[in-house]
């Protein structure tokens, strides 16, 4: 099973980071207000990157990481599509 840590863009311009094993379906969830609390106010949140790992403990290694990002770097990521391969 495959797991995803994502960016999302909110309705605002904001950014928010998460992590999941079934992508399609949070994004979903996400606007339809089933998501974090964060983007229920924000919404439509539209998918603007993501990375994929083979573990979970990854994928939420992966997230926390890319939250200590400033936003110019979050942009950047998005930008340049930088998806490292999970090693």
């Amino acid at each position: 099973m495959e797991n995803f840590t994502y960016l999302v863009r909110c309705v605002d311009g904001s950014l928010y980071c998460g992590w999941t094993n079934n992508l399609e379906k949070r994004i979903k969830a996400h606007n339809e207000g089933q998501g974090a609390k964060y983007t229920r106010s924000r919404r439509p949140v539209k998918l603007v990157y993501y990375e994929t790992f083979p573990t979970k403990q990854e994928a939420m290694r992966r997230e926390w990481e890319i939250k200590q990002l400033s936003r110019k770097e979050k942009l950047s990521l998005i930008t340049n599509k930088n998806q490292p391969s999970a090693e």
